[in-house]
């Protein structure tokens, strides 16, 4: 088994526990609170516990939050890419280039008719 990866030094687990309070964002509640035991000594396993996640997913959290601060465990949207619906015409996903969907993958996700006779319709 491989040690843990450290937290950043520059937060500590009463920090962590006010954010936790003021947050509008549950999930993100939740993280700041696994995170804070983890300041105070707890393992990464009552901490997984705690935030009711696995150790995989513990790990995830203090890389973003490392990364980022608490801001990287917010539950939202990636940054980096915006609001791109399939069915939409004006799709700037798919007509930019480098976009999302290439022609070929447009071409499969075209809607499919579904045979009303088919059992598996």
């Amino acid at each position: 088994m491989s040690a843990p990866i450290p937290l950043r030094r520059d937060f500590g687990a009463s920090q962590l526990r006010g954010l936790a309070k003021k947050t509008n964002d549950g999930p993100q509640a939740r993280r700041l609170l696994a995170l804070a035991a983890i300041y105070d000594g707890a393992t990464r396993t009552e901490a997984a516990m705690i935030g009711g996640a696995g150790l995989q997913i513990i790990r995830d959290w203090v890389l973003h939050f490392n990364e980022r601060g608490p801001d990287g465990l917010l539950n939202g949207n990636v940054p980096q890419l915006g609001p791109c619906l399939l069915g939409s015409k004006a799709n700037p996903c798919l007509e930019q280039p480098g976009g999302r969907l290439d022609e070929a993958s447009r071409r499969s996700n075209r809607p499919q008719t579904v045979n009303a006779l088919s059992p598996f319709g």
